[in-house]
């Protein structure tokens, strides 16, 4: 929601925006997501935007999103971009 925001107000066109995450488990009990990864994968995004995006991404991660700052506290939180 913060990175749609975000590249709304920037003015960046775009087609879609899809997240995933992949993250490891740990084995022993309690069980926790000690790693997490995050790819952004925009699609229609023109070259002279990703800075904009890249921006966007890193204002979410770094001050809008509680999500990442909780579970930062407790897992290595890792992100990419990735452009269709």
């Amino acid at each position: 929601m913060d990175v749609v925001s975000l590249l709304k107000k920037m003015r960046v066109d775009f087609g879609d925006l899809k997240i995933s995450v992949d993250a490891n488990l740990t084995d022993e009990h309690p069980k926790i997501y000690d790693t997490m990864h995050i790819t952004y994968k925009l699609w229609g995004v023109k070259e002279s935007d990703h800075a904009k995006v890249q921006k966007a991404v890193n204002l979410s991660k770094e001050r809008y999103c509680g999500v990442s700052a909780m579970l930062e506290k407790g897992s290595k939180l890792t992100f990419e971009i990735v452009y269709k």
